[in-house]
């Protein structure tokens, strides 16, 4: 095939030098795309969108014209990544669970990191993710942050950036492992021999993670998935994953609290259940602690989980720390819980709590990316510089009326990878969510989602706002 003249402006190409040129990193996928035959990727992009289809890998869009299930979008065209970038990453990855699972073992239990003034109290008694009903609670292992899910970008200088950390129920993963399996199907004789790190054995890495954090004295325990269910917009991955694991997958219907223990209603009767990764927020996982209508939990689990007889993956109240101006201090976390600078920066956060830092993003609105503090998703965020002056002047007022609950950040180029637009090649900014678990280990799948803004110059990469997805090959010792 022909690569028609393909340039990236005013950023970060992963795939391609400003000359135009591969990247060492990608001169042999691109030696194999140029050895294709005209029209032969887009047959191939086709068959991948059908396979996509026949097998239902689908997420739901609420509130979106067409219907709530699309197809998932996938484009062709890998995001590659050497490995000793990646070894860099894995271990700044590492390095910030570690330290934030320090973090929120401190907020429910001493609060050391506030008495000594590293981080402001009234950041964590404000925030909507706060959960005083874990005050005192410590899970098995200290493991907090059985899953997450962090959001790195590229900024146009080649530095990778950390933009956000996902504690709560990070999504995705069920598409990168499905994204790999097309893509070894589809484009077989471009990926074979590449040397990609795989990444086949999350599942069982997941199932290891949750059984590392069983109660105390359990010799054989019993995990399940605890889903919403068939409504909630990641259905889909809630039973892939059960599947994968080869555990239960079960609504809150399902189980109930009897004498002090979880259990779930089988064919066979009752069995007891250990440990609960839970795909519910926190307000709707116990109706007795949390919010009394909710209907997707179970009386009295919490109860449980505080005396320690069930595990709930990730804990209750995690969400403190993905607290998006908490984020702003991640750096002084790490610093002050292991004594280290953090391997991957953040990218530069204005508080608007802070009366000069907010009246600095007041008077650069036009230029700013403005987030909602509690908000995932996509959902409120203000894209400054490709605003109308209504939308800056909404954001304004709703920033002088709840000052704690925004933040500023610089609008960060995302680097661009190739992507297939009807018969060209062209740029499309992407992100990366790796997936991170931390149980008895802390353990990084190599690659993760890339998430990929299908729309030529978007910078909104999530599916809910219109996004796609790409393969991530990180590559283990150069080319065979």
């Amino acid at each position: 095939m022909q690569l028609a003249p393909y340039q990236s402006v005013d950023c970060f190409d992963e795939m391609f030098d400003p000359e135009g040129q591969p990247r060492p990193s990608a001169s042999r996928f691109v030696e194999r795309l140029l050895e294709l035959d005209d029209g032969n990727l887009q047959q191939r992009q086709k068959a991948a969108e059908l396979s996509l289809k026949n097998m239902g890998i689908t997420f739901n869009v609420y509130g979106h014209a067409a219907g709530t299930e699309k197809v998932w979008p996938f484009d062709l065209l890998p995001r590659i990544i050497e490995a000793k970038e990646w070894q860099k990453i894995e271990a700044g990855l590492k390095q910030r669970i570690t330290a934030l699972n320090l973090f929120i073992t401190d907020v429910y239990n001493d609060r050391k990191i506030f008495k000594d003034g590293v981080v402001p109290e009234e950041l964590l008694l404000t925030s909507k993710s706060y959960r005083p009903q874990c005050q005192g609670f410590m899970p098995p292992q200290g493991a907090w942050c059985h899953i997450t899910g962090v959001d790195l970008i590229r900024d146009k200088d080649g530095e990778v950036y950390v933009l956000e950390d996902n504690l709560r129920c990070p999504s995705g993963v069920s598409y990168v492992l499905e994204n790999r399996e097309l893509m070894k199907r589809t484009f077989a004789p471009v990926f074979q021999g590449m040397s990609v790190a795989p990444i086949e054995d999350y599942a069982e890495q997941l199932l290891k993670t949750l059984l590392d954090c069983t109660p105390e004295g359990v010799s054989d325990p019993t995990a399940v998935v605890l889903t919403p269910g068939i409504y909630n917009s990641a259905y889909f991955e809630h039973t892939f994953l059960a599947q994968q694991m080869g555990v239960e997958l079960v609504q809150g219907s399902d189980l109930m609290v009897d004498n002090g223990y979880v259990y779930m209603n089988t064919t066979q009767g009752l069995k007891r259940v250990d440990v609960i990764y839970r795909r519910i927020d926190d307000d709707f996982i116990d109706p007795k602690c949390f919010r009394a209508d909710s209907c997707l939990g179970v009386d009295h689990l919490m109860e449980v989980c505080r005396a320690g007889r069930v595990t709930l993956a990730n804990a209750p109240g995690t969400g403190v720390a993905d607290d998006k101006a908490v984020y702003a201090y991640v750096p002084e976390i790490i610093k002050y819980y292991l004594g280290e600078d953090a391997i991957l920066r953040n990218v530069p956060t204005y508080l608007c709590s802070d009366p000069a830092q907010r009246d600095h993003v007041l008077a650069n609105l036009d230029k700013l990316v403005v987030k909602p503090t509690g908000e995932s998703g996509g959902y409120g965020i203000l894209m400054g510089p490709q605003a109308s002056q209504e939308e800056r002047d909404k954001t304004a007022e709703a920033i002088k009326a709840n000052p704690r609950e925004w933040i500023g950040q610089p609008l960060i180029s995302l680097s661009t990878v190739p992507t297939l637009c009807g018969e060209q090649l062209q740029p499309r900014h992407v992100d990366l969510r790796p997936f991170v678990l931390a149980g008895r280990d802390v353990y990084v799948m190599p690659g993760g989602l890339t998430r990929v803004a299908l729309r030529e110059g978007s910078m909104v990469v999530n599916s809910s706002q219109g996004g796609g997805s790409k393969d991530t090959w990180v590559l283990r010792n150069g080319f065979h």
